[in-house]
């Protein structure tokens, strides 16, 4: 029974946790087992070569740690880092100003470059920071893909273009919470150090399991490592990965079937379709917004998600008052503006396991609730815009063909 009932389903689009398949549902519908048993030691094994590949590696090492994306930001550093360590940080959102924040309270000196909210990291000033750092001071570069407080993504190739232009060392950390397994991300080919996600993301499972994936040198990064971690430790992991086991904590058996389930789909799709499916679905959002004249918060094309869209609202709107009408009312969970855009956007998450006409009837929520708050809305315009657009772009399911 739901704590507050409406009828039918709820039209979940927040930017997650996102709506999770039936098929995810029904994996995760079991009873415990003992994870010293050799079954799940076996399917541990293949999950693990099976994560390599959303992130695009060959040569990373995955660790599926029960915990959140917040736990995996702090995985991340701490094994690769000691207190001290000069790192350079991008502040453009929500996301990345609390990984600063995490960042600053385990004692790293973080040098932390600002953009306004809605544009991109700047990597201007990174090319000169490192252009002056020759005696490689700077440890690592700390960087959020996808920053969903502003839909802004970032261009992690040119990152890596930047730090070979210089020849320098620093390792090359990635939030891709809410970017992998949706948007394009190769960690091989761009020379990502360690990427992150989180379950309740694009691969559309519960909370609860944060994957850290860790390059050959940033596993080497991490022997010499001073940064005080038990929890969060990769040699304990990788101690049970060499003794077969896999597990030096309890995981939770629930979960692991459920990524299974959540991969399957994934790779029945195909990688690069799933990611496909997200651009169209966000060109399609964004070309509703401007039907509705309103703008994208993400100030330039460049800079556009393809997973999440923060709609800007007029001055006389708080855009608070959209969320909870959506929810009051439609049944309809959109994303508030956080901090600095807070009553500024409301924003539509297009990720996970979610087609077409589930977002056409987040569109046509949308334009009534903005006809509920008092925006001069076209009924219909919106949907119209994207229905235009997704009619001539949506393949066939190749699975029916």
């Amino acid at each position: 029974m739901d704590y507050v009932y409406g009828p039918g389903r709820n039209h979940l689009f927040v930017p997650g946790p996102v709506n999770i398949p039936e098929q995810v549902i029904r994996a995760m519908n079991r009873n415990n087992e003992d994870y010293r048993s050799p079954a799940v030691p076996a399917m541990t094994k293949i999950l693990i070569e099976d994560v390599k590949k959303i992130f695009k590696t060959t040569t990373g090492t995955p660790f599926l740690i029960p915990t959140t994306g917040t736990g995996a930001w702090e995985s991340a550093l701490t094994n690769t880092l000691s207190p001290g360590d000069r790192i350079i940080s991008f502040l453009i959102g929500q996301f990345s100003l609390l990984w600063i924040d995490q960042q600053q309270r385990l004692n790293f000196d973080v040098d932390v470059i600002e953009s306004d909210w809605g544009q991109g990291a700047n990597l201007e000033v990174l090319a000169s920071k490192l252009a002056a750092d020759t005696n490689h001071t700077i440890k690592a570069i700390c960087i959020v893909h996808n920053e969903t407080a502003t839909g802004v993504t970032n261009n992690l190739a040119t990152v890596r273009k930047i730090l070979d232009h210089y020849s320098h060392p620093a390792l090359f950390l990635v939030d891709g919470v809410s970017s992998i397994c949706a948007l394009d991300f190769r960690m091989d080919e761009w020379g990502v150090d360690v990427a992150l996600t989180g379950s309740q993301k694009a691969l559309s499972l519960p909370t609860g399991i944060g994957i850290v994936c860790a390059s050959p040198k940033a596993l080497e990064a991490s022997k010499t490592a001073k940064s005080l971690r038990v929890f969060f430790d990769w040699k304990d992991y990788l101690k049970f990965y060499k003794l077969g086991t896999y597990w030096p904590y309890t995981p939770s058996i629930q979960l692991l079937y459920g990524l299974r389930a959540a991969l399957d789909l994934i790779f029945e799709e195909g990688l690069d379709n799933v990611i496909a499916r997200h651009n169209r679905l966000a060109k399609a959002t964004r070309l509703a917004v401007e039907a509705w004249g309103l703008k994208n918060c993400a100030q330039k094309e460049e800079w556009f998600s393809d997973t999440v869209t923060a709609v800007v609202v007029p001055p006389y709107i708080d855009s608070s008052r959209i969320v909870k009408r959506a929810w009051e009312r439609y049944n309809l969970s959109l994303g508030l503006g956080l901090n600095k855009v807070a009553g500024k956007v409301f924003r539509i998450g297009h990720l996970g396991n979610v087609n077409e006409l589930q977002l056409l009837g987040c569109l046509a929520g949308v334009e009534m609730i903005l006809k509920d708050v008092g925006y001069p809305v076209v009924l219909g315009s919106g949907v119209a815009a994207a229905c235009a657009y997704l009619q001539n772009t949506i393949p066939l399911i190749q699975s029916r063909i």
